[in-house]
């Protein structure tokens, strides 16, 4: 069975690549106030909030690239690949982020200030 092709405009695949673009730019902008404001709070909170941003903006970074790979598919096979590749890398990542913030929870002095202090 022969797949077909997406017949999708080249103006139309340029326009998708665009408005990933400016939204990938607002969002460095966001993460970019986010990280200076974070930066003047101290404490262990702080640093899990970090954490978690540096995370966010990881995952965000990987969503954008998908999305210029999906735009640029020529059938919906390669589409539904690019799809499966994204959602397994997702996931792996979601497992060592979870990793990384219990472990650090773990850790006497980490992310709780009163953990392994008797």
């Amino acid at each position: 069975m022969i797949e077909p092709k997406l017949e999708v405009p080249a103006e139309l695949r340029d326009l998708a690549e665009k408005t990933i673009d400016q939204a990938e730019k607002a969002f460095g902008m966001f993460f970019d106030a986010a990280t200076k404001s974070m930066s003047s709070v101290p404490g262990a909170s702080a640093d899990v909030s970090k954490q978690a941003l540096a995370f966010t903006e990881q995952n965000m970074k990987a969503a954008f690239e998908h999305a210029r790979k999906l735009v640029h598919a020529t059938d919906l096979q390669e589409a539904m690949r690019i799809q499966s590749e994204f959602l397994r890398s997702q996931f792996t990542n979601a497992g060592d982020h979870m990793r990384q913030m219990t472990g650090n929870f773990m850790q006497p002095g980490k992310g709780n200030p009163d953990k392994g202090k008797f």
